[in-house]
C-alpha cells in the first residue's frame, strides 16, 4: 500500500491543492469541500487502487477509503496545507458570485427544505391509495368516521405542507425553525382562511392583502422562511442582549408576516402557478419524450447526486396541478430498467455466483426500489449493461407517456407503487413491462466483459477427500448492538453502506428512546473507538473485524450526544456497553440514527443475516459459519 502516492493522486484528481477549501475525515471517508466541484475527476478517483468508491453529497466530494483512510489522510496532512479533523470545516471565505453558484444554491435550498417532508408525503400518498381501494371494496366506507379520520391522516402532510417546508428551510439556513413554521402556519390559520372565504377585501396596516389559498403550497413557505432568517439575524444585531429573549422572536414574526401576507406569499403563489403551467405543458406536449429522456439520464444523475434536485418538483407538481406526469414515472422506470439490466446480466453470465447476485439485486430494484447496488455492483462495472438501462428507460418512458401515465400521489420508486397512478395505471404498467424487457434484452444481446473467473484448480481424489473432510464447526452470532428494528443494509440512506462498499452486514433502526446504549455485537477486542464516539470496531479471535457505525453523518457533532463507555484494546463480550447515545438530542438536530453493523473483514467465513424483526442489543441477527480447515484445504482455497 503506497499511501503517499495515493494521497498525491487524490489531490491531483480533485483539481489540485488550489481547488481545495478544506479536507476532513470521518471513519471511512476523506471529505473534500472544493472551490469548483466540476474539476474533480470522480471516474479517475474511483479507479485508484486504494479507493473503494466516490460519493458527491452534502456539498462535499467524499472519497471512501475504508481501512486505508488514516494512512492516506496522514499523508495528505503531511504533504499539503489543509486543516484536517473529524468535522467538516466551514468555508474560509465568502464565495465569489457566479450564476452557476446561485443556481446550485437555490436548488440546494429547495432540496434541503423538501427533504424532511418527503417521507410524510410518501406515507400519506400510499395511505390515500389504500383508502381508495377500501372504498372500492367496501360499500359505504367513505361515509364512516374511520374513513374520515384516516383520510385526515393521509391529507395532513399535504395540507400543512407549508409548515413542514418552513421547518426544512429554516434548518437549512440555520435559523430558528419555529419562527418560519409559525409564519407558514399563519397562512393556514382559520382567521385568514375565513377572511378569504368571505370574499371581502383584506388589508394589513392599510396595505392590501392578496386573498389566496396556501394549503399544499411550496414556494410561499420557502420565501417566508428566508425572510424569517434574515429578520432574526437583523433583530439579534439591533436588540440589546438583555431584551433579546423578549423582543427578537416577536419582531421577527411580525416583520416576516407583514412582508409575507402582502408580498412574499402572493409572489410565491404566482411562481407556483407558473411552475404548474410548465409541468402541464411538459406532460401534455413533450411528455413521452421528456419521461423517456429523463429515465435514460437518471443512472448518471444518480451517480452524480443530481437526481435529488428533481425531488422538490415532484412535490410541487403533486400539489399543483395535482399530478406528476414526468418525474415520478421517470424515476420508477429508471429503477425498472436497472432491474431489467441485472436480469440480462444474470441470463447471459456463466458465473453462478454472479447470476445469483444479479437476479437478487434486480429483484431489489424492481420490488424494493433500491437502485444503487444495481448501478455500482452489477451494471456500471460491466459498462455495456448501462446501455441496456438507458434503452429501457427511454423505451418505457415513451410508452408510459404516450399512454398518459400520471402519478396522482407521492410514492416510492418501485413496482409496488403502481396504485398511485390511479386511472392511468395501465399506461404505467405497460411502461414498466417495456422498460424491464428492453433493458434485459439489450443487455443480453450486447453482452459484457465478465471479470475473469479464476481457474478452478483440478484436484486429485485424495485432495478432494481432504477438503471434504474439513469439519464444519460451530456458528458465531452477530448481535444487534442496539434496540429497534433490524433492517436490510441495502435500505440504509447512505450509498457507501447501502452498496456494501465497506462489507456485508445489517442495520438497526433505533427505537425512539431518550437515551440508548450501543453494545458490542460480538465477543472480541475493541480495535478502535472514534474520539467522537459515533463508531467503533471489534476484532474477534477467529479473525473477523466488525464495524459499528452509529447514525449517518453524526461525525459532524464531534462527540456531542455520545458518551464513550469503553476504551480501545479492551476485551468485550457481545452485549457489553460501549457507547451511550442521546437519541433525543441528535434526532432534534435532524440526524438519521440508523446504526450499521458491518463485517469489514469476514476472514473467509460465510455470512447470513435475518432482518425485519424487532431486536434488543443481545439478539442475534447475523450468523458466521466457521470452518476448521487443514493446511492443504487453506492452500487450495488460496489457489481458487
Amino acid at each position: 500500500m503506497d499511501a503517499t502516492k495515493t494521497a498525491a493522486d487524490i489531490i491531483k484528481l480533485v483539481g489540485g491543492q488550489e481547488n481545495v477549501k478544506t479536507v476532513s475525515h470521518c471513519m471511512t471517508r476523506l471529505r473534500f469541500v472544493l472551490n469548483d466541484e466540476s474539476k474533480a475527476d470522480q471516474q479517475a478517483l474511483n479507479a485508484l487502487d486504494l479507493v473503494i468508491g466516490v460519493v458527491n453529497a452534502g456539498g462535499q466530494v467524499q472519497i471512501i477509503l475504508g481501512k486505508n483512510l488514516l494512512p492516506v489522510f496522514e499523508e495528505v496532512n503531511k504533504n499539503f496545507s489543509f486543516s484536517g479533523g473529524d468535522q467538516n470545516a466551514a468555508p474560509a471565505k465568502k464565495e465569489k458570485f457566479t450564476w452557476k453558484g446561485l443556481g446550485n444554491a437555490i436548488l440546494g435550498y429547495i432540496s434541503a427544505s423538501v427533504t424532511p417532508l418527503l417521507p410524510g408525503l410518501i406515507a400519506g400518498g400510499m395511505l390515500k391509495v389504500v383508502l381508495l381501494i377500501l372504498n372500492l371494496c367496501i360499500a359505504g366506507f367513505a361515509a364512516t368516521t374511520t374513513y374520515q379520520l384516516l383520510s385526515a391522516v393521509a391529507d395532513a402532510a399535504f395540507f400543512f405542507m407549508p409548515i413542514f417546508i418552513a421547518y426544512g428551510a429554516a434548518t437549512k439556513l440555520g435559523g430558528t425553525p419555529i419562527y418560519a413554521m409559525a409564519g407558514a402556519a399563519a397562512l393556514l390559520h382559520a382567521n385568514y382562511t375565513t377572511l378569504v372565504a368571505a370574499g371581502e377585501p383584506i388589508s394589513l396596516l392599510g396595505l392590501p392583502v392578496y386573498a389566496g389559498s396556501y394549503s399544499s403550497s411550496l414556494v410561499p413557505a420557502l420565501l417566508i422562511a428566508l425572510a424569517a432568517y434574515w429578520f432574526e439575524k437583523l433583530w439579534n444585531k439591533v436588540v440589546p442582549g438583555i431584551f433579546k429573549a423578549i423582543f427578537v422572536g416577536m419582531l421577527t414574526l411580525v416583520c416576516t408576516m407583514i412582508l409575507g401576507y402582502v408580498i412574499l406569499a402572493p409572489l410565491g403563489n404566482y411562481i407556483g402557478i407558473a411552475l404548474s403551467h410548465v409541468f402541464v405543458f411538459l406532460s401534455d406536449t413533450v411528455g413521452p419524450l421528456a419521461i423517456g429522456i429523463l429515465a435514460a439520464c437518471l443512472p448518471w444523475l444518480v451517480m452524480c447526486g443530481m437526481h435529488a434536485a428533481l425531488v422538490p418538483f415532484m412535490a410541487a407538481s403533486i400539489a399543483d396541478p395535482g399530478y406528476d406526469g414526468v418525474f415520478r414515472p421517470a424515476f420508477i422506470l429508471h429503477n425498472m430498467s436497472e432491474g431489467g439490466a441485472c436480469v440480462g446480466v444474470g441470463l447471459r453470465t456463466k458465473d453462478k455466483n454472479l447470476r445469483a447476485e444479479a437476479f437478487s439485486i434486480g429483484f431489489g430494484c424492481i420490488f424494493a426500489g433500491v437502485s444503487e447496488p444495481a448501478i455500482y455492483g452489477i451494471n456500471l462495472p460491466r459498462k455495456k449493461p448501462m446501455l441496456g438501462v438507458m434503452a429501457g428507460g427511454l423505451a418505457g418512458g415513451i410508452v408510459a407517456g404516450l399512454m398518459g401515465a400520471k402519478a396522482f400521489e407521492m410514492g416510492y420508486s418501485t413496482i409496488m407503487a403502481l396504485p398511485i397512478f390511479e386511472s392511468t395505471v395501465v399506461g404505467m404498467l405497460c411502461g414498466i413491462i417495456v422498460s424491464i424487457l428492453t433493458s434485459a434484452v439489450v443487455t443480453y444481446v450486447l453482452g459484457f466483459d465478465e471479470a475473469p473467473v479464476a481457474a478452478k484448480s483440478e484436484t486429485t481424489d485424495s485432495q478432494a477427500s481432504l477438503v471434504a473432510a474439513a469439519p464444519v464447526a460451530t456458528t458465531t452470532a452477530i448481535c444487534a448492538a442496539g434496540q429497534g428494528k433490524a433492517i436490510d443494509l441495502s435500505t440504509v440512506n447512505d450509498p457507501m453502506f447501502a452498496q456494501k462498499l465497506m462489507g456485508d452486514g445489517f442495520a438497526v433502526d433505533l427505537d425512539h428512546q431518550p437515551v440508548q446504549t450501543i453494545c458490542a455485537p460480538v465477543d472480541g477486542s475493541l480495535l478502535m473507538i472514534a474520539q467522537s464516539g459515533h463508531a467503533f470496531g471489534i476484532g474477534t479471535e477467529d479473525g473477523l473485524e466488525v464495524l459499528v457505525h452509529i447514525g449517518i453523518d453524526t461525525v459532524n457533532e464531534a462527540g456531542k450526544g455520545f458518551k464513550v463507555l469503553a476504551q480501545a484494546n479492551q476485551k468485550v463480550k457481545a452485549g457489553d456497553p460501549v457507547v451511550e447515545v442521546n437519541i433525543d438530542e441528535l434526532r432534534k438536530k435532524g440526524y438519521d440514527l440508523t446504526t450499521m453493523i458491518i463485517v469489514t473483514n469476514p476472514n473467509g467465513h460465510n455470512l447470513t443475516f435475518k432482518t425485519g424483526k424487532n431486536v434488543t442489543p443481545k439478539d442475534p441477527v447475523g450468523m458466521v459459519n466457521q470452518q476448521e480447515e487443514s493446511e492443504l484445504a487453506e492452500e487450495m482455497s488460496f489457489a481458487k
